[in-house]
């Protein structure tokens, strides 16, 4: 299964006046690990950044005048994200930019739910999980321990690593941490057999209100974890 957690930075607010992205940020995760690959960009967005956004991330209009256009860089960026899921905070808004940024195009380019049809927003995952209480990326990092003193200023591509840590620890953590690492995995291990001679287990059958707290048990991980409930496969399978 791969992932990427997804950010940008953009010159404002919202696309409907005339803002662009001037970063975009990725983070691959496969089958539940993050891997070592990245993309990142900033971006010309030919206009001027608000003052207020630049406050935010610290991108200025100096430092952008010798970069790339979108234009120049789609191909690259829909190639590196085309068929995998989407993980983004508030895909609201960082969708709305990017469908902006591929329709001024004006090149046959598709939305990008056409390249990504799954697009997990961890915003209403975590108002699921959390709900009444503060569920922006630094309350999240505090709640789930995952570390972001790097994070003064907002950086599409810092984000998207601190997002990889959010997503995988709201929703369970990774793999590799219930996997055996390489040095255990070379061990001998002594394997201690049951005496045919002990008395069989007492297999006690679940009651009906206990398997009806079960599946409501099940469907709430369901929710929770985008409708990768291992589990849930497992008794839609039998």
């Amino acid at each position: 299964m791969r992932q990427i957690t997804l950010d940008t930075e953009t010159t404002g607010l919202s696309p409907t006046g005339g803002h662009r992205i001037i970063e975009i940020g990725c983070i691959e995760i496969l089958n539940r690990q993050i891997t070592d690959k990245r993309y990142q960009e900033y971006l010309q967005p030919d206009r001027q950044i608000d003052a207020g956004a630049i406050t935010v991330h610290g991108i200025t209009n100096d430092f952008l005048q010798d970069k790339p256009r979108f234009a120049d860089i789609v191909e690259e960026f829909i190639a590196f994200i085309e068929g995998a899921e989407l993980i983004i905070h508030n895909a609201k808004f960082d969708v709305g930019f990017i469908n902006n940024e591929l329709k001024l195009l004006n090149k046959g380019w598709q939305p990008l739910e056409h390249y990504c049809p799954k697009i997990i927003d961890t915003l209403s995952i975590a108002r699921d999980h959390h709900p009444g209480q503060k569920i922006n990326l630094d309350a999240l990092c505090k709640r789930y321990n995952v570390d972001n003193s790097n994070r003064q200023l907002h950086g599409a591509l810092l984000d998207a690593e601190i997002l990889a840590e959010v997503y995988l620890t709201m929703t369970g953590g990774q793999v590799s941490l219930l996997a055996l690492d390489d040095k255990v995995k070379t061990q001998k291990t002594t394997i201690k057999r049951i005496s045919s001679e002990r008395a069989r287990l007492t297999v006690l059958a679940p009651t009906e209100d206990e398997l009806q707290h079960h599946a409501q048990r099940l469907a709430a991980i369901d929710k929770a974890s985008g409708g990768k409930c291992l589990w849930q496969e497992l008794n839609q399978c039998h």
